[in-house]
């Protein structure tokens, strides 16, 4: 049975090492025949998190730009592989941008669980 596989790519120059590392993965998954879809973070419009926590409570972020479309696929996914180069021992700007941005959006055991809000399957960090 083939999987969902989403990969997020935090390089933040195509076809950089880590970059290139998420087409040889993609290339693999598919060939094993699972459906895999890329996404390059640095090509995306999102908005650093204002730490309003209006998110909590509706499930919905108040920035208006592509991360809802990225958490979607992220939800849907049943494998997500996450890339980035290593700066000052930690992953790159943005890819740890991406991260935040979900932060309202994710199971936490002292705030409750939101698997409601976006189906069986749950989005846990």
């Amino acid at each position: 049975m083939s999987k969902n596989v989403l990969i997020l790519s935090g390089s933040p120059r195509k076809n950089g090492n880590s970059d290139i590392l998420c087409d040889e993965f993609a290339r693999g998954a598919a060939e094993a025949g699972n459906n895999v879809e890329k996404i390059r973070v640095a090509e995306k419009n999102i908005g650093f998190c204002r730490a309003c926590y209006a998110c909590r409570g509706t499930g919905v972020c108040t920035i208006k730009d592509d991360m809802a479309e990225v958490l979607q696929k992220m939800i849907d996914a049943d494998v997500l592989v996450l890339a980035s180069p290593v700066y000052f021992y930690s992953i790159d700007a943005q890819l740890r941008n991406h991260t935040r941005s979900i932060n309202g959006n994710v199971q936490s055991p002292r705030r409750g669980d939101h698997r409601r809000e976006y189906g069986s399957k749950g989005t846990y960090w």
